[in-house]
């Protein structure tokens, strides 16, 4: 029994393994912080300040573009099977899926010609 889970504990095996490795050198080898270096004290990738106080808020913006991201982003989720299986779906999938895009090309014209995507 132990030898058809052989591979997969060989597996996790090495990759705790080399984990603690690669931590353990990063420790010995690695820069060691002894003061605060200006690039820590620079905004990160979205334009905030590393130290965020909590009266910081975020304008409506950042959630509005989140919120569109999201729900187009999560439409390939919905093409994806029908990609994949269009041939045994047929022509009505086909059909339905061109409705799908259609609208949701419809919707995006909409949320963009609103200005809903300007940064603000």
């Amino acid at each position: 029994m132990i030898r058809a889970y052989l591979p997969a504990i060989v597996f996790v095996v090495l990759g705790v393994g080399l984990g603690v490795v690669f931590a353990s050198l990063n420790s010995v080898l690695g820069p060691k912080p002894r003061h605060q270096r200006k690039a820590t004290a620079e905004p990160y990738e979205s334009g905030l300040p590393s130290e965020v106080k909590k009266s910081m808020r975020f304008g409506i913006s950042f959630y509005l573009v989140a919120m569109l991201f999201i729900l187009f982003d999560i439409e390939t989720i919905f093409l994806f099977p029908v990609a994949m299986q269009l041939k045994a779906f047929g022509t009505f999938a086909l059909v339905e899926i061109s409705v799908f895009i259609v609208l949701l090309f419809v919707a995006f014209v909409y949320v963009w010609r609103r200005g809903a995507l300007e940064w603000k």
